[in-house]
């Protein structure tokens, strides 16, 4: 227990300020904020962003930038004399192999086409569309009182677009229900999935739709403060966002915006992580329940959506409840579906919910090659064979199929691709970015990429024979969704693609 008057939720920031995790830094940071030394090396280590002073190259180390060649672009690099750090899915996907410069300023490589669906005012978010600071939406809102608004959410079916699918309606009146009046709307922008990248086109291309939309879900729950947890890479995107937020302080002036800079740690995706980080910790899940609509940031009431959620909500209020619903196929409304990989034109598209793979990678310009495989959202969502290319990418029909729409990342692999080695890319980032509190997730991810590591090298496939126990014991024994779904990716893969880890020759 910290003493009164202690500012713990400064922490991060000013490690950050001082660029970086050193003997010096902790003791400033320790007589300016009264945490004690011990507490903030412990938390500043968590953070790869902070963890070591220095500037240097970061080359991201997602299953996309690894299919683009990310193992040769480091060579080279080095070769020119650069210090390399790999890192996790930088959320550049569509960009691979891409790199943040010593600056943290985005370096791409290829000279790629990208893509987002063509301006349509039918579409929600409608990334290509005029920008509207019009905050008409908000005004609506006030005018429908939260009880009307609160209505028009659930005819909506609106569900939280970062990965879970929770109906957004339920976490409104969660939280406008709980006794306690000091409540807090929290925003995750912290997008580190890999293959996921459409947040990161939100708060570029629609900064003011985020923003209303989380006024709205504010001023429905009765919350004065907004904060909004961005991803410590997305540089550009916290200028959007930071210029945004200064043209609708008039529209704005009810609340207090918050933006927090997160210091890169996947885990922070997470909300009960992503709670503790705000607070100035190392990001490890809190056991639920409490959920956070009862018991959340500074133990208050707290409403948490992913950028899409709140950037779907404007519309909505707008034009209705029902009209969000209608424009889904088996579930309601749009979803933003990124798309790289073995495609022409790599991007993020809104589609009905619901879309076969083979009506995005149309919007997407066609396949390369000859696709095998895809992975349909995210790491978390493990592979499915291309056969699987009709299933409605939507969340009932993918958890039919023993996978997960999560975050929409879909990545497409052509049979240039080694899929155990696809494989093993995926567990190196749970492994890396497991936050090490639960012994079967720091545990079973470590051991699973040693085994496909083992495998890789000797083409024996007797490495693998525990590989399911450890999987069970991870899904059943873990206290957050990344120790659950972690062995995803070689289940799913030696589940369809039982070729690819038959023995091989020695490596």
């Amino acid at each position: 227990m910290l003493k009164h008057g202690v500012n713990r939720e400064r922490v991060l920031a000013l490690l950050e300020e001082e660029g970086g995790v050193s003997e010096e830094s902790v003791r400033k940071v320790s007589r300016e904020t009264g945490v004690p030394e011990a507490d903030i090396w412990g938390a500043g280590l968590f953070y790869t962003l902070i963890n070591r002073p220095g500037k240097r190259v970061r080359v991201c180390d997602g299953l996309t930038c690894q299919m683009a060649g990310a193992d040769e672009l480091t060579d080279r690099l080095r070769a020119e004399g650069k210090e390399c750090e790999r890192v996790s899915c930088l959320g550049q996907c569509d960009r691979a192999p891409a790199t943040l410069d010593e600056s943290m300023a985005l370096v791409t490589y290829e000279g790629r086409k990208r893509g987002v669906t063509p301006d349509d005012p039918e579409l929600p978010m409608n990334l290509a569309g005029a920008v509207d600071r019009s905050y008409s939406a908000l005004e609506k809102a006030r005018a429908l009182g939260p009880d009307g608004t609160l209505d028009e959410i659930a005819a909506s079916g609106l569900q939280g677009r970062g990965g879970a699918g929770f109906p957004a309606h339920v976490k409104w009146r969660g939280v406008r229900s709980q006794a306690e009046t000091e409540r807090y709307v929290v925003c995750n922008a912290d997008e580190g999935e890999p293959g996921t990248f459409k947040d990161r086109e939100v708060l570029l291309r629609q900064p003011h739709e985020v923003l209303e939309g989380l006024a709205v879900a504010a001023a429905t729950v009765e919350a004065g403060d907004i904060y909004i947890y961005i991803r410590g890479e997305f540089t550009d995107e916290r200028r959007a966002l930071d210029r945004a937020i200064e043209e609708s302080r008039e529209a704005l002036s009810a609340f207090r915006l918050h933006v927090v800079t997160g210091h890169g740690a996947y885990i922070c995706g997470e909300e009960m992580a992503l709670l503790e980080s705000l607070e100035g910790k190392r990001g490890m899940p809190r056991l639920k329940p409490p959920f956070p609509t009862e018991s959340g940031f500074r133990g208050k009431p707290t409403l948490m959506h992913n950028v899409e959620t709140a950037a779907c909500v404007p519309a909505i209020v707008r034009r209705g409840g029902a009209w969000f619903h209608a424009l889904g196929r088996e579930e309601p409304g749009t979803k933003l579906y990124c798309i790289s990989g073995d495609v022409q034109t790599p991007g993020v598209y809104e589609l009905p919910l619901g879309v076969t793979l083979d009506e995005l990678v149309d919007a997407a310009g066609g396949y390369e090659g000859t696709p095998v495989a895809f992975s349909p959202g995210g790491a978390s969502s493990g592979f499915l064979p291309i056969d699987r290319r009709d299933v409605p990418l939507d969340y009932k029909s993918l958890a039919e199929q023993g996978s997960m729409l999560g975050s929409a990342g879909v990545v497409v692999l052509n049979d240039k691709v080694d899929i155990a080695q696809a494989v093993a890319w995926q567990l190196e980032f749970f492994e890396r970015e497991s936050c090490g509190q639960c012994a079967p997730c720091r545990i079973g991810t470590r051991y699973l990429r040693r085994q496909v590591d083992g495998y890789m090298s000797s083409g024996d496939p007797s490495s693998l024979r525990l590989a399911d126990d450890v999987g069970w014991e991870m899904e059943e024994g873990s206290i957050c969704g990344l120790g659950m779904v972690a062995a995803k990716p070689l289940e799913s893969a030696r589940q369809h693609f039982p070729e690819a880890f038959k023995p091989r020759e020695r490596s």
